[in-house]
């Protein structure tokens, strides 16, 4: 079989990915502030940070195992940086809890929805393909999925509630989601390094 396909496939999914990650983030990070939205805001640092892991990859699959391994050590840490600038902003709408407006909550989670599936299906396929960083590719787009589908949940509670409480929540709870995926991340590293080293 000849492994350059797909290794050419590999690196067309994650360049894709990276660049519709990178188009959305600029769309949700701009609802988010203009409705104050802590979920969309994590969400949309969410965006940037799986543009960011993609070029990443992209930059190292053809790199060592164990070159590889480093990097995906370093992406479970870039990981958790969603979830630290969602606390900053948690924290400050604890103080003013304004609930966010409903209708852009939502639709703007459908369109993160729509894209963190096509990114998801496009990684699908190599998630198992040069270990940890395909591994983290694929889990991000995975999770954000799930985190877009409380996002959209949010906002139908926060029409029927007019509280902030369920945006608050679900930001949380994407805070929560990343932290368990880099852990993933780094585990999968830590076994990918100890394999290249033994």
């Amino acid at each position: 079989m000849d492994m350059s396909a797909p290794d050419q496939g590999l690196r067309r999914a994650v360049r894709t990915v990276a660049l519709l990650n990178l188009a959305y983030f600029g769309v949700e990070f701009a609802v988010a502030l203009a409705i104050g939205s802590v979920s969309l805001f994590a969400d949309s640092v969410d965006f940037l940070e799986d543009a960011s892991i993609n070029l990443l990859i992209l930059a190292a699959l053809g790199w060592t195992a164990r070159r590889r391994a480093r990097v995906g050590m370093a992406l479970a840490g870039i990981i958790l940086v969603p979830g630290l600038a969602t606390l900053w902003t948690a924290w400050d709408k604890f103080a003013a809890p304004m609930p966010p407006e409903p209708l852009a909550l939502s639709l703007t989670g459908l369109g993160a929805l729509v894209v963190n599936l096509c990114c998801a299906l496009m990684l699908a396929r190599f998630r198992r393909y040069s270990g940890s960083l395909t591994k983290a590719a694929f889990l991000s787009a995975r999770n954000d999925a799930f985190a877009n589908v409380a996002i959209i949940a949010a906002g139908l509670l926060t029409a029927s509630t007019l509280s902030a409480w369920p945006d608050l929540i679900v930001g949380l709870g994407i805070a929560a989601m990343n932290a368990d995926a880099a852990r993933e991340v780094w585990q999968a590293a830590r076994e990918e390094h100890r394999a290249a080293a033994g």
